[in-house]
């Protein structure tokens, strides 16, 4: 029998190539995906986890793109397994003053942060329903609840995004499909945090910034929920984040 895969759309260096390992080892082939750009990031995230004793494979490609969404769907399917899992974790958070946010900067945010995931939800859905399982996990943030200020274009995406997975868990639910939807809530450990929290080494030593890995660890766990006690809904922060 061919491994099942789990497709992460937006496997970057941090919380997607973390879902990604994590999904890994529970079995399944990770199928990772980042624009072409990052081909050569994407791979080395594949062969990073291969080096641990799992599978992956990176699969670049734009997902905003109809065809290839459609592509890598049909290639996975075909080249490695069934798709298990399939998880949008594209960022896109920008801030510009409404003033200042341009027609090209609101729909390239709606196309990368919503558009995608319609994409992808999309596809997944079309290779789940016949087998009658599966797990669809959509990534939001703070502003898939509510829209601060500069956030116009991210805030919109994201809670378009939301309410898609809405619609998704009502509608694949019944058929066996089980779609989430994450609010993670607070500034996760990566090198762009890094590099902009005032006091970034003592807030992770207090864990006061998410963890890759302990949010990766959820994913899992919502893809591994009977289906007597579904969860639609997880939002994570840290224990000191103000909400």
């Amino acid at each position: 029998m061919p491994r099942p895969a789990a497709v992460i759309i937006g496997a970057g260096d941090a919380t997607g190539g973390a879902i990604a390992r994590a999904f890994a080892a529970e079995g399944l082939t990770a199928c990772v995906n980042r624009r072409e750009r990052n081909a050569d990031q994407l791979e080395a995230l594949a062969q990073s986890i291969r080096d641990e004793g799992y599978a992956a494979r990176a699969f670049p490609g734009d997902a905003r793109s109809e065809e290839a969404m459609i592509a890598l769907f049909d290639q996975v399917e075909a080249e490695v397994g069934p798709v298990e899992v399939a998880v949008f974790n594209i960022g896109a958070n920008v801030n510009f003053p409404i003033a200042g946010t341009t027609v090209r900067v609101y729909t390239k945010v709606w196309e990368m942060a919503c558009l995608g995931g319609f994409l992808m939800g999309r596809e997944a859905a079309k290779r789940m329903t016949p087998r009658g399982r599966g797990t669809i996990i959509f990534t939001g943030a703070t502003a898939s609840l509510r829209g601060g200020s500069g956030f116009s274009a991210f805030s919109g995406a994201k809670g378009a995004l939301r309410m898609l997975a809405q619609s998704m868990a009502r509608e694949l639910g019944p058929q066996g499909i089980h779609v989430a939807h994450t609010v993670i809530d607070g500034a996760i450990d990566t090198e762009f945090i890094k590099g902009r929290h005032p006091d970034f080494d003592n807030a992770r030593a207090q864990d006061l910034i998410l963890n890759p890995h302990a949010i990766a660890a959820n994913y899992v766990m919502l893809h591994k929920q009977p289906k007597s006690a579904w969860t639609h809904e997880l939002d994570l922060r840290p224990w000191g984040e103000k909400w």
